[in-house]
């Protein structure tokens, strides 16, 4: 037994929806073996986040947009994955220093490959990890490519600006001037924001369009030259954008 029940309710209930399509809460109720005062409450919840839709006319839920979202960032992510872990086992060999690749979800970044240097220290980044986006190199060069409309949605007030290390920008002005920093060097570079002590450098992987997908970054020991790892890294990306 699922020792979070609500959870696995909440998962068997989304599952179900996605294998047959809209139903009404009294048949989810009856399918998954649910009280039905339940069903109603995580259909409510589930609704109001967007993974589940009502259906008035008909009686009847269905799988909302943030389920469909979910599943084409996954769609997204996977193939991306598989074609950046060679480029990114290279980028290691040739610099020396730990790589990863990561993905803008929400004010987040979901840290999607991550290739370790031998002998280096082991880094809060890890594969399924989200960090605050605005607080790390690969979220600041996704960010920089993004319209100025998009970032203020992100963060819209003072409270979206968490702080891990009591450094980093705190509200919408000092995230503004970084992201500017960004586009008028062409890449992204933190120092202590994440881990005290160390650093990391980065660049947008652009889809054809022009469209950030991912940040590369490499992460290493503060008071090193970030510039050092730049021609690296930029090959590194743009080997992996042609992949994609």
């Amino acid at each position: 037994m699922s020792s979070v029940p609500a959870a696995d309710a909440t998962l068997r209930l989304l599952r179900h929806l996605s294998r047959t399509g809209p139903l009404p809460a009294a048949s989810l109720a009856t399918a998954l073996d649910l009280p039905r005062s339940t069903t109603y409450h995580l259909l409510t919840v589930l609704t109001e986040h967007g993974f589940v839709v009502h259906l008035p006319e008909e009686r009847r839920y269905a799988l909302g947009l943030a389920a469909f979202e979910l599943g084409s960032a996954y769609s997204r992510q996977a193939p991306l994955a598989r074609a950046a872990r060679p480029v990114l086992a290279r980028l290691v060999d040739q610099v020396g220093e730990s790589a990863h690749l990561a993905v803008l979800h929400g004010r987040d970044v979901l840290y999607v490959v991550e290739e370790r240097a031998a002998g280096r220290p082991v880094l809060v980044t890890d594969v399924g990890v989200r960090l605050p986006a605005h607080l790390t190199a690969s979220g600041r060069a996704i960010l920089a490519d993004l319209p100025s409309a998009q970032v203020r949605a992100l963060f819209p007030n003072r409270e979206a600006f968490v702080d891990r290390t009591g450094v980093g920008p705190q509200r919408l002005s000092a995230l503004r001037t970084i992201l500017t920093e960004v586009r008028r060097d062409g890449w992204a570079q933190e120092h202590g924001d994440v881990t005290p002590g160390f650093a990391s450098v980065a660049v947008a992987v652009r889809d054809r369009t022009g469209h950030p997908l991912a940040g590369l970054a490499v992460t290493f020991a503060q008071g090193q030259d970030p510039e050092a790892f730049l021609r690296a890294i930029r090959g590194a990306a743009t080997e992996l954008a042609r992949r994609v």
